[in-house]
């Protein structure tokens, strides 16, 4: 018995692992890019995604991890045309209830020195829950968790430049305690466009909703609304 007790933690992480997920690859404009692989650094190959320390949820809107899940400066970016597609990739997900948010962020100069610091981070795609009821499977979470992927369009008219992509998913499904899985990559924008998003399609990260947000801090068994609209500002189309 006492030796089932020591290693009881050890199984209790790897069941909570197991039970999660984090982007682990990307199709950008046609090419696949490997993502980081978390767990094993020394055989992840050079990514275009911030590197990230493990699967676990963030707890809070307001926790710097939010931004790209603790994730720090990649070695490689992947070039996309304005009007292209980027794909982002799971190899795990399990959680039905919850929105898909798509976020970019444009880097004032170098990757190596974007920290994703003020108020500039704007979305180019989300999906909320498309029809009731909320404990349902109507959701861009649930799209993830039997698809295991989500492709965006970048904006058309987007200015090129150095920006990040954030792919975050909200997993709902225990009651006023959302769980937040964020990831970055680096991706360099070509094209001619002139367009930047600007005023209330604009938000900080951490900080984009305050916790209360009802689209954060939601009981989806117990609520009886039949509406829901994710958190942060409007999409941005260009």
């Amino acid at each position: 018995m006492l030796f089932s007790n020591v290693f009881l933690p050890t199984a209790l992480l790897a069941a909570q692992a197991a039970a999660h997920g984090a982007v682990t690859s990307y199709v950008i404009d046609g090419t696949r890019y490997p993502g980081y692989t978390g767990f094993s650094p020394a055989q992840s190959p050079p990514t275009i995604q911030r590197q990230w320390p493990d699967y676990n949820p963030t707890m809070s809107v307001n926790d710097r991890k939010v931004m790209c899940n603790g994730g720090t400066s990649a070695a490689l970016s992947a070039p996309v045309a304005a009007g292209g597609k980027i794909r982002a990739n799971w190899s795990q997900w399990t959680h039905e209830q919850g929105p898909v948010m798509v976020w970019m962020y444009k880097c004032p100069g170098d990757f190596s020195s974007c920290n994703g610091s003020g108020k500039k981070w704007f979305k180019i795609d989300q999906q909320g829950m498309t029809a009731p009821p909320l404990s349902g499977r109507n959701w861009g979470t649930a799209f993830v968790l039997k698809n295991l992927y989500w492709e965006s369009t970048v904006p058309q008219s987007l200015e090129p430049g150095n920006y990040l992509v954030r792919h975050e998913l909200i997993a709902l499904h225990q009651a006023n305690t959302p769980q937040f899985y964020a990831e970055c990559a680096q991706i360099k924008v070509t094209g001619s466009g002139s367009a930047a998003p600007s005023g209330n399609y604009l938000a900080t990260i951490p900080g984009y909703a305050p916790q209360s947000d009802p689209g954060i801090t939601v009981d989806t068994y117990g609520s009886k609304s039949t509406t829901y609209r994710c958190p942060g500002p409007d999409v941005w189309t260009g």
